[in-house]
């Protein structure tokens, strides 16, 4: 709690239509503790699995800041996770509480609790509502009645204090696990730097239940970053924001970031205090990068996962080429290597297998059945993504393993057209996978969103694509013009829904 004593005074405050709050580090700690004592009393104590699917509301990080004071391991769940995900997390966790709101967005969460199977391991439901159905724990019991004096408990440094379940790109999420020294190490890296200065304010965009959200709350805590967080992603709300609050940092993915620089094209939001924005989460166009520095704001990429949360990022003094063309170096205490399949080392320039060690490690998934797989000897992470090291040490991501299109024998990185169709002035955003293909196993299909009263064709891209000087094989062949890309809470963009679409 030194960063509470340091920092009590640090605002804090959430955005939101249904539940706004304004307050202090300080305060938040305060009926943190309160609620530490009430779980206490419940009996929750280390080493207890401690499951909050809360938008990014005061109480869901009071809670979370709550589980952590008594040594329980925090489990955020995604927000849009409905009864089957909610039901597999919370029975592979052995969770012994569950937070859930009441009413949000359309849907009462409550409703999912009878249609679950066996739960054995939960044994309290707490709602955040203001009419809680009978059976479970309100937020007034838990700072009220149940409130009691908290204990502060001995913990192991090694011991699991977050369970994060990836976000569903594939089939059922893995449990990945963190250990209070990896999470530390990460909050301390030099990832987060300029967003802790003390003169910085930050924009708080990711969902807690994303790691990114949960890393946010502990560097407010631990380092005293003034923050301003948002329960729903609003592009018009959030620039707002960063005018009202004077907010100097943020972060997000992709679509976050142009959806602030359209904001500002549009005379919808000045954006003057805003100054870095660290973009990752997603595959990051080189051209996203150049168009925030003609706007004033000088961004960087990163490249991190829920096992490895930031392993490499780009830096302030960069040139612009490095920042839009690289994801940066490791930080310190981070390692990684470029492997062939055999997990030999590639030279530099070489396009192979990121693997990855360091200090803020995932410890090993929940299912210990899936760390044979994730490993190499020596303790260096599968990262599953293709990419290149340049001599100066700089990481250039270029595709996940699983979205390298096969055409004809030949593979093609699905990033490599993508960054090209994003030059197309008519493109607001684009994914590309594989089209199944009788003949060549695979042939390039883009799906498309279109900028406000523009068209595009199929012979616009492939003449676009002629014009950038790529091959023609890895021109598409195959457009859709959508009005969305179906995405995780987080922002990346979900390729196996395009790939089941092209599939039907």
């Amino acid at each position: 709690m030194d960063g509470a004593a340091q920092f009590g005074a640090t605002r804090f405050v959430v955005a939101s239509e249904v539940r706004p709050h304004a307050t202090t580090v300080g305060e938040l700690v305060e009926e943190a503790k309160l609620a530490a004592g009430a779980l206490q009393g419940l009996g929750v104590g280390a080493g207890d699995v401690v499951a909050v699917q809360l938008p990014n509301w005061y109480e869901g990080a009071v809670l979370q800041t709550a589980a952590a004071l008594v040594g329980a391991v925090v489990l955020p769940i995604v927000q849009i996770y409905a009864r089957r995900e909610v039901e597999f997390i919370v029975r592979e966790s052995r969770a012994r509480v569950l937070v859930i709101p009441g009413e949000w967005r359309g849907r009462y969460y409550p409703d999912m609790l009878p249609a679950m199977g066996s739960l054995p391991d939960l044994e309290q439901v707490v709602v955040i509502a203001d009419n809680v159905p009978a059976g479970a724990l309100s937020w007034d019991d838990l700072l009220g009645p149940l409130a009691k004096p908290w204990s502060m408990p001995v913990l192991d440094p090694r011991s699991i204090a977050m369970l994060v379940y990836t976000s569903g790109t594939t089939a059922d999420p893995k449990g990945v696990q963190h250990s209070h020294e990896s999470l530390l190490a990460e909050v301390w890296s030099d990832s987060s730097a300029s967003a802790s200065a003390a003169e910085a304010s930050t924009l708080a965009v990711f969902p807690s239940g994303h790691v990114a959200g949960l890393l946010g709350l502990l560097r407010v805590l631990v380092k005293g970053a003034p923050t301003v967080t948002m329960d729903v992603w609003d592009i018009a709300t959030a620039a707002r924001l960063i005018d009202e609050h004077r907010v100097t940092f943020t972060s997000g993915a992709p679509v976050h970031l142009s959806g602030l620089l359209d904001a500002k094209d549009n005379g919808e939001a000045a954006l003057e205090t805003l100054k870095e924005f660290l973009v990752g989460g997603a595959s990051v166009s080189p051209s996203l990068i150049e168009r925030a520095d003609r706007a004033g704001v000088v961004a960087y990429r990163c490249y991190g996962s829920s096992e490895h949360p930031t392993v490499t990022v780009g830096r302030l003094e960069d040139s612009l080429d490095r920042r839009a063309n690289t994801d940066g170096p490791p930080i310190a205490g981070n390692e990684l290597r470029i492997v062939d399949d055999n997990g030999v080392d590639v030279a530099p320039g070489e396009a192979g297998n990121i693997v990855t060690r360091g200090a803020e490690l995932f410890v090993g998934y929940r299912d210990t059945s899936l760390d044979a797989e994730a490993f190499l000897e020596g303790g260096w992470f599968i990262t599953g993504d293709i990419g290149t090291l340049d001599q100066e040490g700089y990481l250039t991501v270029t595709d996940r393993k699983k979205d390298i299109i096969v055409r004809g024998g030949e593979n093609i990185s699905s990033k490599e057209v993508e960054d090209v169709l994003a030059t197309h002035p008519d493109v607001a955003d684009v994914a590309v996978v594989g089209a199944p293909d009788e003949r060549l196993g695979e042939r390039v299909a883009a799906f498309v969103i279109v900028r406000d009263g523009k068209s595009l064709e199929l012979s616009d891209l492939a003449a676009h694509c002629a014009a950038a000087g790529i091959a023609k094989a890895k021109t598409p062949e195959l457009v859709r013009i959508v009005q969305e890309l179906p995405r995780t809470a987080a922002g990346k963009i979900r390729k196996v829904d395009l790939r089941n679409e092209l599939r039907r």
